[in-house]
């Protein structure tokens, strides 16, 4: 991390990159990036601003004449590629685009912003499978981190922040902004703030658990114009709310600091481990790690681990449980290992 990097540079670096991985990126390469994303919350931000830029640039298909012109008036070598019947999908040349916007954008967010009153906002959407884990900076500057098999949408207006929760666990730092409050909705619940972090689990029954870890919250009904109002029930820091999907009346609980810890615990990449079973450890790492471990030998579950690990490097674990030479992983392919005793 290069925090005098300039954003120009940051810019410049994830065009380079979005570039590169349009052209196909190597698993080695892949790996890279993903590095360079979590090496600091600006280079994520900056390649989701890039990438939301040119998909709205892919749904203008019918003004694309007007925005070659615009753009061959700033830089000649930059052009949209031909229309075609198929999916409109930016290809490698768009991001080189990117290059010329100070000029060049200006005059295409110049012809479109009429049009761009009339289209509903921008969505995103986030998704992680069952061993995934994510964290992102939005555009407003809140930070969301996703728990594994979770998806949400994003959708940004004049007026209000507004996330859906639609599956799975995740945790919200949210920017000050009272002009603009800050809602999640899951199932029928809305939880609004203006400027505190939260947690959100929506589980697979129905049942949704609000945890507050900073400022306050209002629990209410959601809906198309939920807000959570005044009148709705106020969660504070270190409280937690509980919402079975048959919907009683919601619970206010209070959380003391070490089980607020273990219900957090997922959004550390760190594990404190103290003569833990190697299958649960395994799982730990599973929840984090694209590599995926198992244990080729059953014997070796009980096998006790103690020690702080970084849940993402599984790689590293593997290494450490070589050393002393009764355990070997197996490597097949990119995404496992498989543990057993040294014969």
């Amino acid at each position: 991390m290069n925090p005098n990097a300039s954003p120009a540079a940051i810019e410049d670096a994830a065009i380079a990159w979005l570039t590169e991985r349009d052209d196909g990126f190597s698993p080695a390469r892949e790996r890279e990036f993903a590095q360079w994303l979590r090496a600091d919350p600006r280079h994520a931000a900056t390649v989701a601003r890039l990438e939301q830029t040119l998909g709205l640039l892919g749904e203008l298909p019918e003004f694309r004449s007007e925005i070659n012109t615009a753009f061959e008036r700033a830089a000649p070598i930059v052009a949209f590629p031909p229309a075609a019947p198929s999916a409109l999908r930016p290809t490698r040349r768009w991001p080189r685009a990117l290059a010329w916007a100070g000029l060049a954008a200006a005059l295409v967010l110049g012809t479109f912003v009429g049009w761009r009153a009339l289209r509903p906002p921008l969505e995103i959407h986030y998704t992680t499978t069952v061993a995934g884990y994510e964290r992102a900076r939005l555009d407003d500057g809140s930070t969301l981190e996703l728990n594994s098999a979770t998806a949400l949408r994003v959708q940004f207006t004049a007026a209000e922040r507004r996330v859906q929760l639609e599956s799975g666990e995740a945790h919200f730092a949210v920017a000050h902004d009272t002009a603009r409050p800050f809602i999640v909705s899951a199932g029928p619940i809305a939880v609004r703030a203006v400027g505190t972090a939260f947690n959100v689990r929506y589980a697979t029954g129905g049942d949704i658990e609000v945890t507050v870890t900073e400022g306050k919250v209002r629990i209410g009904q959601s809906g198309p114009a939920s807000s959570a109002a005044e009148s709705a029930p106020l969660v504070s820091a270190g409280q937690r709310v509980i919402l079975p999907h048959h919907a009683p009346p919601p619970k206010i609980e209070q959380v003391d600091p070490a089980t607020l810890r273990a219900a957090l615990a997922w959004q550390s990449r760190l594990a404190d481990f103290a003569e833990a079973p190697l299958a649960d450890v395994i799982a730990r790492f599973n929840a984090r790690s694209r590599i995926q471990l198992f244990l080729a030998d059953p014997t070796l579950a009980d096998r006790r681990i103690g020690g702080t690990f970084a849940l993402d490097e599984a790689e590293a674990f593997v290494r450490l449980l070589e050393r002393d030479g009764e355990i070997v992983g197996e490597r097949r392919g990119e995404t496992e290992i498989h543990l057993r005793r040294a014969r």
